[in-house]
């Protein structure tokens, strides 16, 4: 999945159509606002960034993207009208990966959406977690069973990726409310039971991995 943040719709359309006539999967965005609600659902495999946006600009944006630990990883294109110098540099300078100026033709981007996947892309099984026929991909930011890719949420990916880095190793609710939603998330510790419910649920057969400790929390491990 690919995000395309652009306030303009004619542009917005286009890229989305262009990718999605090459093969990727793409969704987009009017605001930095309607992005940041959708990454609470889809974590995606790249961000196409305007930096002139209505409610908050790219550069901005992509400030709050690398210094979140979820998101830090999501490889960012960013484009913008501006000629100058100064707004390049900037943007790389905050971790973007690539820099397209408008106007910018079709092969162009689809040239450099296909340069920053593959820099991005895992160089070793080492990004690879393994637990059985469970397998996440922490450069691409997806997992799947027996070969089928499943769609999780932010924060049934995080905890995922925290139980699977851990295998054996018991976590308590209150923990893993530190780890995933962090030290000042405000809520009660049943929200954890409800994204491992839902977690189980959509990995299936490997979802007895994940097992209850009771008067603790939760503990990943492969059945044998």
């Amino acid at each position: 999945m690919i995000f395309c943040v652009e306030d303009d719709k004619s542009i917005r359309d286009l890229v989305i159509y262009t990718l999605t006539a090459v093969g990727y999967e793409a969704e987009g965005f009017a605001t930095g606002e309607e992005m940041f609600k959708a990454l609470e659902k889809t974590s995606p495999q790249l961000i196409m960034l305007d930096i002139m946006l209505p409610d908050e600009d790219g550069l901005a944006i992509l400030k709050k993207l690398k210094s979140d630990p979820m998101t830090a990883d999501i490889p960012v294109i960013m484009a913008t009208a501006k000629g100058t110098e100064y707004d390049k540099v900037v943007g790389l300078d905050l971790g973007a990966d690539d820099y397209l100026a408008k106007p910018f033709g079709m092969m162009e981007m689809i040239s450099r959406v296909k340069a920053v996947l593959r820099r991005s892309a895992p160089k070793e099984k080492t990004d690879l977690l393994r637990m059985g026929k469970l397998e996440l991909d922490e450069k691409r930011h997806t997992v799947s069973v027996d070969g089928t890719q499943i769609q999780l949420t932010l924060k049934e990916y995080e905890l995922l990726r925290v139980f699977m880095k851990n295998p054996g190793i018991v976590f308590s609710r209150d923990s893993l409310l530190s780890i995933v939603w962090g030290i000042n998330f405000i809520g009660e510790s049943r929200t954890v039971d409800v994204h491992i419910g839902t977690l189980r649920t959509k990995i299936g057969e490997c979802g007895n991995y994940i097992e209850t400790v009771r008067g603790v929390g939760y503990k990943m491990e492969e059945q044998k």
